[in-house]
């Protein structure tokens, strides 16, 4: 056990020993290479040198051309970068400056998209008091159009009467029997009402609540769509005859249940009712005659009692309706007339009023 240990305590410094000449050997080994090294690029160095003096030497006996020609160029060299050094500069200011521009616009193109915002709050009040006043304004242009209606229909009637009164003056008066059907107190029509246009001695049949049937439709269709305001277009053709019409559509704010909403409003604003050609009907002569024509497939199955017929009657054809109330009026129907002046078509609001049966 002594032994054992006494070679440990011994072995020590023999182990230091040997890692000391290791490190030594190998800082020697370092400084060897670092020599060479310095050594390589001190013969490297020397070279460059001798080469740099000998291009000297040949430069300073080269021809005085040479040294001109070599000077013209740096010249140009110099004036090249001089230029283009300017362009620099000039590139950099010109940088700087649309940088600040588009600083500036982007400030601008800020307010104007608040002033944006503004504009479109200020277009949906004014939508809104436009459709509340516009509803007004629709109120009284309708009472303006059925007061001149009802003024042309005046007038007509005043043409007329001074017109049999001129011929009347004309003539002699001679004792006459005059046959006159009885004239009964007038009634507005609550039932069944068929129109009849008389023109030109021609008796057409007016399919009005067909083509009234089918504006509807079509303003159904209308809802759906993007389209605003005063629109036009027709319907037909449906027993000879088209329906042109113009309605109003609209779009407006309103509140329901406590929230709003957009709601679309369609509004007829007139309808006119034309045959497809001229003349169109039948004539007088042969609808008194026949026992098949238009009035009588008209009139087939209908209650007398709840049924009334009204004929929109143009000046050519009074004397023609007269005949056509007197078969009528034989057969147990009332008749109701609505003149028209020739150059005026069938036509009709949202505000028409029944006819006044006799």
């Amino acid at each position: 056990m002594t032994t054992i240990q006494k070679r440990s305590r011994n072995s020590g410094p023999a182990l230091g020993q040997d890692a000391f000449l290791d490190v030594v050997a190998n800082l020697v080994a370092i400084v060897i290479i670092l020599v060479v090294i310095v050594g390589a690029y001190s013969h490297k160095a020397i070279e460059k040198i001798h080469q740099e003096r000998a291009a000297e030497t040949t430069k300073a006996t080269a021809p005085a051309s040479a040294v001109t020609i070599d000077e013209q160029q740096i010249n140009e060299k110099l004036g090249t970068l001089e230029t283009e050094v300017n362009r620099a500069k000039a590139a950099s200011a010109e940088s700087q400056r649309l940088e600040a521009t588009i600083k500036q616009n982007a400030v601008v193109l800020a307010a104007m998209d608040r002033d944006r915002g503004q504009m479109i709050d200020l277009l949906e009040v004014v939508r809104s008091a436009w459709a509340e006043k516009q509803k007004e304004l629709d109120q009284a242009s309708l009472a303006r159009a059925q007061a001149a209606s009802a003024q042309s229909l005046i007038a007509d009637e005043l043409h007329e009467l001074e017109a049999t009164r001129t011929r009347l003056e004309k003539t002699p008066d001679p004792i006459v029997a005059v046959a006159h059907l009885p004239t009964p107190m007038a009634k507005t029509v609550f039932g069944e009402e068929i129109h009849f246009r008389l023109k030109a001695g021609r008796l057409s049949v007016v399919p009005i609540e067909l083509l009234l049937q089918q504006i509807k439709a079509e303003f159904q269709r209308s809802a759906v769509g993007n389209r605003e305001g005063l629109l036009e277009s027709a319907v037909g053709p449906t027993q000879g005859f088209v329906a042109k019409y113009e309605m109003n559509k609209t779009r407006e704010l309103i509140t329901q249940g406590g929230q709003r909403a957009m709601s679309t409003q369609i509004e007829l604003i007139n309808v006119v009712f034309e045959p497809l050609e001229e003349p169109h009907g039948q004539l007088i002569a042969s609808v008194l005659a026949q026992g098949s024509s238009q009035l009588d497939i008209e009139l087939a199955g209908r209650d007398p009692d709840r049924t009334t017929i009204t004929v929109w009657v143009y000046p050519d054809s009074f004397g023609d309706f007269r005949l056509l109330k007197e078969h009528l009026y034989a057969r147990g129907y009332a008749t109701a007339a609505r003149p028209l002046p020739m150059d005026r078509p069938i036509s009709a609001g949202p505000q028409g009023n029944r006819s006044q049966a006799q």
